[in-house]
């Protein structure tokens, strides 16, 4: 019996070729990456609707009520309560230093708090039991939808 060979020179060779590739490709990605620049804005979509749209580079806390709370009935968003004694179903986002999070949230889960921050136009943090969608965009994109690239 002969022992049949699996692993070629061929094969090793293309491994390291697919490995070279997709580190390339990795580092062209991330070193092309936009920075968000003066004009970056903050979209805020609470149910599906615009909630508010702030400047990437001023500091601020925005506490988002749920789409569940009547609005009306709520105290205003710059009362020194805290959140929770504010609404029954929240986000906080802050935004700091070119850098925005949510730092608190009523939701289970907490999917959104542990994301962390975004910084960069196209990034999003999204919290599906409250219906919140925060996202960066540049000053040119705020409504998005447009096409990526065209092909014939």
């Amino acid at each position: 019996m002969t022992m049949k060979q699996y692993i070629r020179k061929a094969d090793i060779i293309l491994f390291i070729a697919l490995v070279v590739i997709g580190l390339a490709a990795s580092a062209a990605l991330t070193l092309s990456r936009t920075d968000a620049g003066a004009d970056a804005k903050v979209v805020i979509e609470s149910g599906g609707d615009l909630y508010a749209r702030y400047p990437l580079a001023e500091d601020r806390v925005i506490v988002v009520p749920a789409p569940k709370q009547n609005r009306a009935d709520t105290p205003a968003a710059d009362s020194n309560e805290p959140a929770s004694a504010q609404y029954d179903y929240y986000n906080v986002v802050t935004i700091s230093g070119g850098k925005v999070s949510v730092t608190e949230a009523s939701c289970k889960n907490q999917v959104c708090v542990k994301h962390g921050e975004i910084s960069h136009p196209g990034e999003s943090i999204v919290c599906l039991p409250n219906r919140m969608v925060v996202r960066i965009v540049s000053g040119g994109s705020e409504e998005g939808g447009g096409y990526d690239s065209v092909t014939s």
